[in-house]
């Protein structure tokens, strides 16, 4: 790896909490071998790469929890574009899958989607990916991992799929939804881990056990196997989760207790755990989460354009919940980059009425809300460290996430260049504060650059597009 000194940035933060968000001593970077060296005030040595800085924002780059890349080419439909979560279900992802019976539909739309990312400054992509039904005819495992390695990103596969039909939406379901056996899903499982799984904190690619939903897309019986087999490869438990009142009411009619309450009952809680969205959570699941370190992966703009309403995050961190930013999929989210998510989760939780409680002593969640919101309740100092440290931690990349020695050097360097960043007074909050995406001068991962003066080397934009108008236009058809 070429040796680099990231040069005469302004500002630069860290990913940590509180007052070490911001680098104190200097906002240049020495990078040895992928790895952070040096910070502070640092001269070019001989046979060093400097890239200039002057003028720019450096953020660890963004981690993102929770993705369904295939909807990349699902953006915008309009037979899905006014639904609540259950009926968008059946409408768009569910009748859609039948398209993605060959590979170029699952290629083209990964690339879609971390191109996406790429140049919003992310430079880790968790996505949960189910393409694995009885006779798909390709490897949707590598074809993911091949997207992601061509373009420089660190990858962890959520590894879906379902063990039984699912009764709210699955009704009329293409071969493509059709479910797995147990064996044959944990078999996968431990194939992609024998092919893919690195453990190590710096981690180029990670596997995850991700069936589905575990409320609805798996018997009873299977979730303690399951959970059994991830924790003796060494690998994490992800799924949704609480995403809409639907959920809750369905684990109550159905198992007698809440969806949290139950996967606990199944093992499906702890550190090694994180689940999408939990937006509908009560004062004891909150509890709990805090209790095991069972972790949120928060999609604010999925919850919103889908109705399903505004996560308890702001409590959740008064208790020391492990919380993270994610986007989901583009089929609900049609800006699905991580400055997007990470402008929406600044301002959604200043306007949320129990916005105010994060305020409250640690072990006690409030039921009152207050008038209004609370304008201090989520800061952009705590959105890049949710986005990035807080991610990375979800993840198990003990090495990534946060800029400090010894870290890999994952960083996004931000151009503030165009009108709406003109007249800041703090230029450094301008990729979260300022909305829409800031140009890149440089996005690193493990010290490769991999955008570079927004533009992602060797890709061909143009023809990206035409592959996805191609086969817009044949799904239209």
């Amino acid at each position: 790896m070429t040796d680099l000194l990231v040069s005469g940035a302004a500002h630069l933060w860290t990913g940590d909490r509180g007052a070490a968000m911001r680098a104190a001593g200097g906002c240049d970077l020495r990078i040895r071998g992928g790895v952070i060296s040096a910070i502070g005030t640092l001269a070019p040595e001989p046979g060093e790469r400097v890239l200039d800085a002057r003028g720019c924002i450096v953020y660890p780059g963004w981690v993102n929890t929770h993705h369904h890349l295939f909807q990349s080419l699902l953006k915008g439909i309009p037979a899905g574009i006014n639904l609540a979560l259950l009926p968008w279900l059946a409408a768009i992802p569910v009748a859609y899958r039948r398209h993605y019976d060959r590979e170029e539909m699952l290629r083209v739309a990964a690339r879609i989607g971390l191109v996406e990312l790429l140049l919003s400054g992310c430079t880790t992509v968790a996505d949960h990916q189910y393409h694995y039904g009885p006779g798909v005819p390709f490897d949707a495992s590598a074809v993911v991992f091949d997207e992601a390695q061509a373009l420089g990103l660190r990858f962890v596969l959520c590894r879906g799929g379902q063990t039984q039909a699912r009764p709210l939406t699955d009704a009329a379901a293409s071969p493509q939804v059709q479910p797995e056996t147990l064996d044959t899903f944990m078999a996968a499982v431990e194939r992609d881990v024998a092919r893919f799984h690195d453990p190590s904190p710096m981690a180029m690619r990670r596997v995850a056990s991700a069936i589905t939903t575990p409320t609805w897309s798996c018997h009873v019986e299977h979730l303690k196997p399951l959970a059994r087999q991830a924790r003796r490869l060494g690998i994490r438990l992800h799924s949704h989760l609480s995403e809409t009142h639907d959920y809750v009411r369905w684990a109550r009619e159905t198992h007698a207790c809440t969806p949290l309450q139950f996967v606990a009952e199944h093992e499906w809680v702890g550190p090694d755990v994180w689940f999408a969205h939990m937006v509908h959570l009560d004062d004891d699941e909150l509890r709990l989460c805090a209790a095991t370190g069972t972790g949120i992966a928060h999609c604010p703009q999925s919850n919103a354009r889908l109705g399903s309403g505004i996560a308890r995050i702001t409590e959740a961190l008064a208790l020391g919940v492990p919380v993270s930013l994610a986007v989901d999929g583009a089929a609900s989210n049609e800006a699905a980059d991580m400055a997007s998510e990470a402008h929406a989760a600044w301002l959604l939780h200043r306007a949320d009425p129990r916005a105010g409680l994060r305020a409250s002593a640690p072990g006690a969640v409030p039921h009152a809300p207050q008038p209004g919101g609370a304008a201090g309740a989520m800061t952009v100092e705590d959105v890049v460290h949710l986005g990035t440290q807080g991610g990375a931690r979800m993840l198990g990349l003990g090495g990534v996430g946060t800029l400090a020695v010894g870290m890999a050097a994952d960083l996004a360097v931000y151009d503030p260049c165009e009108p709406r960043h003109f007249g800041l007074h703090d230029p450094a909050i301008a990729p979260v504060a300022s909305g829409g995406r800031t140009p890149l001068r440089a996005l690193l991962v493990q010290g490769r650059v991999v955008v570079d003066n927004d533009a992602i080397p060797g890709l061909d934009l143009a023809a990206l597009r035409h592959d996805a108008a191609r086969l817009v236009a044949a799904m239209r058809a």
